[in-house]
């Protein structure tokens, strides 16, 4: 449920979002609001099959803050111009993190310093992780997919694609 073509319902009928000026900040809040954690990718061209019916959203200009995608500006609720093999995706990490902040020593389990305490609490099994290095910021990159972790290609890869890992991890 964390990855797929994206579909929104409008006036009681589903219909999907074109991939036009389509981004991660779109697909930020596409995770966001299906509970799903981090926006890891946001593929165009139908990556995950075209399809049917109407195709309710175009030029999405998400922030990337937004609780739901009907709140991101964009060209407005009706049939747009667009293929369905211009139908936008998702690809979320499955992982939500919430951070905590508290103040004084009732901090438990956290890295303190002085009396302010930060934490990071996640639910979910973690999409990535890094592996065959020292460290958990470092090392292979491997995905969890249908209950099993596997390695990434490193076809077409480049620092924009690890940015995106670090960020998820929490590396920087």
């Amino acid at each position: 449920r964390c990855a797929g073509r994206v579909e929104v319902q409008h006036g009681g009928n589903w219909g999907t979002v074109c991939d036009d000026d389509w981004g991660l900040p779109d697909a930020a809040v596409v995770c966001r609001q299906l509970g799903c954690g981090a926006a890891l990718a946001a593929p165009p061209g139908a990556w995950f099959g075209e399809g049917l019916g109407p195709i309710w959203l175009n030029g999405l200009r998400c922030r990337g803050t937004e609780e739901r995608l009907a709140l991101c500006r964009h060209r407005g609720w009706r049939p747009h111009i667009c293929t369905h093999e211009e139908d936008a995706s998702a690809v979320c990490s499955g992982t939500v993190c919430t951070v905590m902040v508290c103040t004084g020593t009732a901090c438990t389990g956290t890295v303190c310093k002085g009396t302010a305490c930060t934490a990071m609490v996640c639910t979910g099994v973690p999409a990535v992780r890094l592996v065959g290095a020292v460290g958990r910021c470092a090392g292979r990159l491997e995905i969890f997919h249908a209950g099993h972790w596997g390695t990434v290609c490193d076809d077409l890869w480049g620092l924009p694609d690890a940015a995106v890992v670090c960020r998820q991890l929490g590396c920087g």
